[in-house]
């Protein structure tokens, strides 16, 4: 008996593997083929190329996308093991569980997917990886990696994420990986610590508050000052720390961080990241340079700002859309306006100027990024900040973010 129930379970496996070679995705909400190609590690261009779209194409939901064939894809039915899979497709046991994260413990339920490793070796991300640790792992050079899998120095692994190991590699670890310990437990939202800042010559308290990454009011109220207060060299500050847990977000989101008790500190005055659009997975590097209620930002760079227009369709325009902010190894959900404004690129940032770019007439210069070809900043914001206008929350913002963070 124990025999005929083998032989049923390898005919089921054989009906199964007949039909999942080319493998077919059902859109849902949120879905975009950049992240499709991500989630199922085939080439974007190739993923487009095989259903006839192009970057600016949109998914519905209960659209059906082809994906290109690369790799086997093992739909499980009832009685399926990992060993019983490894011996049909005839790979190993070890690669098989390597390439699906799972061990040999691991059960399979019905309509799980298994992907059957070929020539092409992967490694799933776990807690803590890094495309540098990877590389380190395997034993391959981190730009063969990278170019592997189309990322950059600056890309972020979230777990689950499949990582295209390069050919003539070893097919196991050629060390052992390096533990990341677990982040001390502090309850499950933000706290706040504090610290101390001995003022030294030529200080400001305006200065004191980017370099500390906090809102200059907090600064302020921190130490029972006003906005004319001068304190003197020597003077201790009380600092104020906002310690922001990370949190969790599926594969190629971003986290949900409150702009005002978590992003605005995640993201401070004066940082440097990278912006990836959701849609295209073209990405640029931006500083944060102003703002309270949202954060304004400019590109660094003139190819920044060329990447910027590219993207919101070959102008500066007020358009919102969907992008992940890469910081200091996280991910956060945002949504950016791709106009220029309230900004002059040939006058000294922070001064008074009598031109100001999107008709914003004279007033405070707000460029203080120069030789990027734009004038003025753009608009990216967080879960549940404001317009500085008119302090209220901008729906189509606010829906681009949940989107980013997968909701």
């Amino acid at each position: 008996m124990k025999h005929r129930k083998l032989v049923t379970v390898f005919t089921v496996l054989a009906m199964m593997g007949q039909t999942a070679a080319a493998s077919t995705h059902t859109a849902v909400k949120g879905d975009t083929y950049w992240l499709l190609a991500k989630k199922y590690g085939v080439g974007f261009e190739e993923l487009l190329a095989a259903n006839g779209a192009n970057e600016s194409s949109v998914l519905n939901i209960g659209d059906k996308v082809a994906i290109p064939d690369g790799e086997k894809v093992h739909i499980a039915s009832k009685g399926d093991t990992y060993w019983l899979i490894a011996q049909w497709y005839g790979v190993s046991l070890s690669d098989l569980l390597r390439a699906n994260g799972a061990n040999e413990g691991s059960v399979l339920n019905i309509g799980d997917r298994v992907i059957i490793p070929g020539n092409e070796k992967i490694h799933v991300a776990d807690k803590g990886d890094t495309y540098w640790l990877i590389a380190q792992w395997y034993g391959v050079s981190l730009s063969d990696l990278l170019r592997a899998n189309g990322a950059n120095e600056g890309s972020v692994l979230n777990i689950g994420d499949r990582v295209k190991i390069p050919s003539g590699t070893a097919s196991a670890p050629s060390q052992p990986k390096p533990s990341v310990p677990d982040a001390p437990a502090q309850g499950s939202g933000p706290y706040i610590t504090y610290t101390t800042y001995t003022v030294k010559s030529g200080d400001t308290l305006w200065n004191i508050a980017i370099e500390c990454g906090i809102p200059f009011d907090e600064l302020l109220s921190a130490n029972g000052l006003n906005e004319n207060s001068r304190v003197k060299d020597g003077t201790v500050l009380t600092v104020p720390v906002h310690n922001v847990p990370v949190k969790p977000a599926p594969a190629g989101y971003g986290e949900l961080l409150d702009w005002w008790s978590e992003a605005q500190y995640v993201v401070p005055i004066g940082a440097v990241f990278t912006v990836t659009d959701l849609n295209t997975g073209k990405s640029f590097t931006a500083k944060r340079t102003v703002g309270s209620n949202h954060a304004d930002c400019e590109t660094m760079t003139a190819a920044d700002t060329a990447k910027l227009k590219e993207i919101w369709g070959g102008s500066f325009n007020w358009g919102k859309r969907a992008v992940i902010i890469t910081y200091n190894g996280r991910k956060i959900a945002a949504s950016a306006a791709g106009m220029f404004h309230a900004g002059n690129e040939w006058a000294p940032g922070g001064a008074w100027t009598d031109w100001r770019s999107d008709d914003y007439g004279p007033g405070q210069n707000y460029d203080y990024v120069k030789g990027n070809d734009a004038s003025g900043h753009f608009d990216i914001h967080f879960y549940n900040s404001t317009r500085h206008n008119t302090g209220t929350v901008d729906s189509g913002h606010q829906a681009n973010i949940l989107r980013a963070a997968g909701k």
